[in-house]
């Protein structure tokens, strides 16, 4: 099924990522849980085509008990093994290992008190960035800033350009292109 809506360049060609762009993509995420998902799944994309992460999201999100974060930061050797064995995902050991220890940094944040939302939102100041909407970048002082202190507090899998992609995907940023039907309507949930 096609339609006469302009869309970002990226989203155009295949349904699925048409669904993602036009249902969650730059809309601003407020939910720690959410934010930390979006954030592992990223990491899980390093090297591939974001669609494989969209085709597989759903089998990610059951082999990661719904990215709960309490759950997944009690994971042990033994489902790092039955995550290797999941076909659904992405079957990177770095990867899951990655994500095991980003649930266990998420609650180490928590039980001293620090919501990861605050933490995310604060680097924009609680309000997205609206950027022109032409030309694209991979990273900006911004995303490696976040990056950095993304690894500082142990996270893998954050580089700029993961973490740009990241917060473009969750709405710290609105890269919505001109023209693009969803340009204005995220803009507005600023």
């Amino acid at each position: 099924m096609t339609d006469d809506l302009r869309r970002c360049s990226w989203a155009v060609s295949d349904p699925l990522n048409r669904s993602y762009h036009d249902a969650e993509w730059g809309v601003p995420v407020r939910d720690s849980r959410e934010l930390w998902e979006t954030l592992m799944l990223e990491g899980f994309q390093a090297g591939l085509a974001w669609i494989v992460i969209l085709r597989k999201r759903e089998a990610f999100r059951e082999a990661f008990a719904g990215f709960d974060p309490v759950k997944v930061a009690a994971f042990g050797p033994e489902d790092v093994e039955r995550l290797m064995a999941n076909p659904g995902i992405v079957r990177a050991r770095a990867k899951i290992e990655a994500t095991i220890r980003g649930a266990q940094i998420w609650c180490e944040m928590r039980d001293r008190g620090e919501d990861f939302e605050s933490f995310c939102w604060a680097f924009v100041d609680g309000k997205p960035i609206q950027r022109p909407g032409h030309g694209f970048v991979a990273t900006t002082p911004l995303s490696e800033a976040i990056s950095k202190e993304l690894k500082r507090r142990g996270f893998k899998f954050v580089g700029p350009t993961i973490v740009y992609a990241w917060m473009q995907a969750v709405g710290l940023v609105n890269d919505h292109q001109l023209g693009c039907f969803r340009r204005e309507p995220v803009a507005a949930l600023a």
